[in-house]
């Protein structure tokens, strides 16, 4: 690795320390799914973002609610004190493509049809309403 590389790896990696996250990798969930919900919840305040998730009819809105509650989580562990009302808020959440499984079916004629299973990563930054205005 370069020495540019390398520096700017590392102010990504300072970065990251003061930024309250979480991850969650490999969901076989097709990414256009995930989106649906990532976006009734992007910018919303955690508990209220809770309680959607809690009450939504999707299938990936189990899997999200997990991951919020592990940010929110992330959260308290680094400021060492749990989160109030009102104070934490879902600043960004997005979407990416994970790998996708390739598959054969059966098809008339001798032919085989083509099935793309699917998979997505997902990635939930929570923060406050006010180390938001200061970056600003």
């Amino acid at each position: 690795m370069g020495a540019r590389k390398r520096i700017s790896a590392e102010k990504r990696k300072e970065a990251l320390k003061t930024m309250y996250f979480a991850k969650l990798q490999n969901v076989p969930t097709s990414p256009r799914k995930m989106r649906l919900v990532a976006d009734m919840i992007r910018g919303m305040e955690v508990n209220r973002a809770l309680g959607v998730l809690k009450f939504s009819s999707k299938e990936a809105s189990a899997r999200v609610e997990q991951l919020l509650r592990s940010a929110i989580a992330n959260w308290e562990q680094k400021n060492d004190r749990k989160a109030e009302d009102g104070e934490l808020f879902v600043t960004k959440i997005f979407v990416d493509c994970g790998p996708t499984l390739k598959r054969m079916r059966p098809a008339p004629q001798g032919r085989g049809y083509r099935i793309r299973k699917r998979s997505n990563h997902v990635t939930l930054f929570v923060d406050t309403i006010n180390t938001n205005d200061n970056q600003n």
